[in-house]
């Protein structure tokens, strides 16, 4: 049976990121007070993902200018996961923040 190394990942932004307007129309249901988030799946650990977007490398720009640091609370309890989970989890952790009213950017 093969071992699973799919992970999905959270990082907080800086609420700097709501001064993009693409980004902005994205979470249109935001209230304001909660978390700016970015939302991602890997087959690498978050650690060296997040290093990767930090640096540039198949990054996405909103992590690389305004990525914070990743919360593990908020998605360590679901890793690692075959490929297909990692891609539904991905898309359901988004759905679920952003009717939580947070601001919500998904690869």
């Amino acid at each position: 049976m093969p071992r699973h190394h799919h992970n999905v990942y959270v990082v907080e932004l800086h609420r700097d990121v709501l001064y993009e307007r693409r980004f902005r129309d994205a979470n249109p249901r935001y209230d304001g007070f909660a978390p700016c988030v970015y939302i991602g799946m890997t087959g690498l650990s978050p650690e060296r993902r997040f290093a990767n977007h930090k640096a540039g490398v198949r990054g996405n720009r909103y992590v690389q200018r305004f990525g914070l640091r990743l919360r593990p609370d908020l998605y360590a309890f679901f890793n690692p996961m075959p490929y297909s989970a990692a891609c539904t989890l991905e898309a359901e952790l988004a759905q679920e923040y952003r009717e939580r009213g947070w601001a919500v950017w998904q690869a």
